[in-house]
């Protein structure tokens, strides 16, 4: 027992300085590569690379229940609607504010240099055209034909001249649309594009309405060209409100639902609600509420924070924090309150762009609801007219911030609406441009425990390395120290086992 702690002192005395410096800093230099890694991987992924080993490989082996694993045969409903839930708020939308990319997009991109818009959402937006705009028939028409091809093209000059090739052989409705939403760079010139896509879109409508019932192909030709006379109206509509006339584009958008009520995919009624609200006709704005705000219906930031916007619109101009913290909130600021923490539990991202706590971008063509997406588009449009309603951005100010405590923590429940998907982050990053844009993640990712744990080892190490280089003589000194404590209890119960067992038994242990 002696022996070996003599031989341990000697050999503690023969470590020199530079042996202390080496030392500190190789695990410096190996726990600031852990760190650089896993900051890396936890900025890509959301998670940390050591806690994700850690859960997915280790705990199998050492007994533990793995979590993916289910641990019923059985689904309840609830849970199974939650899933599918989960599963629709998913789902990409086509944004039905969306700009033209002509006349507004690719003029962002002339002024700034910027690329608005990401591949992954131009790629959305060919897809849709070739759902809405192409059918099975188009091989019999030339013109219908050539825009099939066009619609696939992925050079937007390549597009745009079939479109002009279309339109040499005859007056072709979804070319007059391609040259309408590229080629155009006024909204004056789209609507003009457009007025002539009406006249050859209405044609080939009326056709198509005799013939329908005729075969499943005349069956699939008008509904594509009932696609066309929707989207054709649709942006007429839409170039009339950015011109000015608000009013007559409200009543193109009434007429449009009135004509075509089944076609819920366009979500004209967000069209509406934004001209109305710019006509600041709030009870036709509340109207439109009362038949889309409902529980069977897919909600949006539309819906949500315009119901918020008209409840606050009731009490904003006399609300005072300073004042209702004294006497109690009224029923009326009560239900503002509430419709706000609906808003905001719906789609926590709006806030900070409507109190312009966070800079706006051009939005997307395609939406993420209750995303960062979602938020753009939306406060993209309507922060004029919450900045309009006096004292509504201050009652948003003084309540937004209230609703997370309201919703249960960690997020397996929500509160009035299902949980908040955990998908949003990656399909936002795909829709936006992050390269000038940084996305907006809820709820806030919280630091790993071992970033921070190689964050202080790796300073913790360099602090000791730098010591030692710098003091030789004292940090061997306090080395030698901490090692002395560090063996001390061990020297004890060496000592107590030593004294208690018989010296020829501890003998033959010490031998083997």
């Amino acid at each position: 027992m002696f022996g070996t702690e003599s031989s341990l002192s000697m050999f503690l005395n023969t470590l020199t300085p530079k042996f202390y410096v080496a030392l500190t800093g190789t695990s410096s230099l190996i726990s600031g590569l852990i760190l650089i890694f896993e900051w890396w991987y936890f900025r890509k992924y959301g998670t940390s690379f050591i806690e994700q080993v850690s859960v997915s490989h280790l705990r199998p082996l050492l007994g533990g229940v793995d979590s993916s694993a289910p641990t019923n045969t059985t689904t309840s409903n609830g849970e199974a609607d939650s899933s599918r839930q989960s599963v629709s708020e998913c789902k990409v939308w086509r944004n039905p504010l969306n700009l033209f990319r002509g006349a507004e997009y690719n003029r962002y991109t002339w002024v700034t240099g910027r690329e608005p818009l990401t591949y992954y959402d131009m790629n959305l937006s060919a897809q849709d055209h070739q759902t809405f705009f192409t059918c099975d028939t188009d091989h019999l028409r030339p013109a219908d034909a050539i825009m099939q091809k066009a619609w696939r093209e992925r050079n937007p000059q390549a597009r745009i001249s079939a479109a002009h090739e279309a339109l040499e052989l005859e007056d072709c409705a979804t070319a007059f649309i391609l040259l309408a939403e590229e080629e155009s760079t006024t909204i004056m010139e789209a609507e003009r594009l457009f007025k002539q896509a009406l006249k050859a879109g209405e044609s080939c409508y009326r056709r198509s309405h005799q013939l329908q019932h005729h075969s499943s192909q005349y069956e699939a030709q008008h509904r594509r060209d009932t696609n066309v006379l929707v989207y054709i109206k649709r942006r007429l509509a839409m170039c009339s409100r950015k011109l000015g006339r608000t009013r007559e584009a409200a009543k193109m958008m009434r007429d449009l639902m009135k004509e075509f009520p089944l076609l819920s995919m366009f979500n004209i009624h967000e069209n509406l609600l934004e001209s109305l609200l710019e006509l600041q006709n709030y009870a036709d704005v509340q109207a439109v509420l009362a038949k889309y705000d409902d529980i069977s219906l897919p909600k949006s930031a539309t819906i949500c924070y315009t119901a918020a916007l008209l409840k606050a619109r009731a009490v904003s101009d006399k609300f005072s924090p300073e004042a209702a913290s004294r006497r109690g909130l009224s029923t009326a600021e009560m239900n503002a309150v509430e419709a706000i923490h609906r808003a905001v539990e719906f789609n926590p991202h709006v806030p900070k762009y409507l109190l312009e706590m966070k800079s706006l971008i051009l939005p997307p063509e395609h939406i993420l609801k209750r995303g960062d997406s979602e938020a753009i588009a939306y406060a993209f449009f309507h922060l004029q007219h919450w900045k309009r309603v006096e004292g509504a951005l201050n009652l948003l100010h003084c309540t937004w911030e209230g609703t997370f405590r309201m919703i249960p923590y960690p997020l397996e429940k929500g509160h009035l609406f299902y949980p908040y998907p955990i998908c949003t982050e990656t399909a936002d990053r795909e829709l936006l441009p992050t390269v000038f844009h940084e996305v907006s993640v809820y709820p806030k990712k919280e630091l790993p425990f071992f970033i921070l744990f190689t964050a202080g080892l790796c300073s913790f190490t360099a602090m000791l390395a730098l010591l030692t280089h710098q003091f030789p003589e004292l940090m061997g000194v306090f080395a030698k120290a901490f090692l002395s404590t560090l063996f001390a209890p061990l020297n004890f119960i060496m000592e107590k086992v030593e004294s208690l067992l018989p010296s020829s038994l501890w003998h033959q242990l010490t031998r083997i």
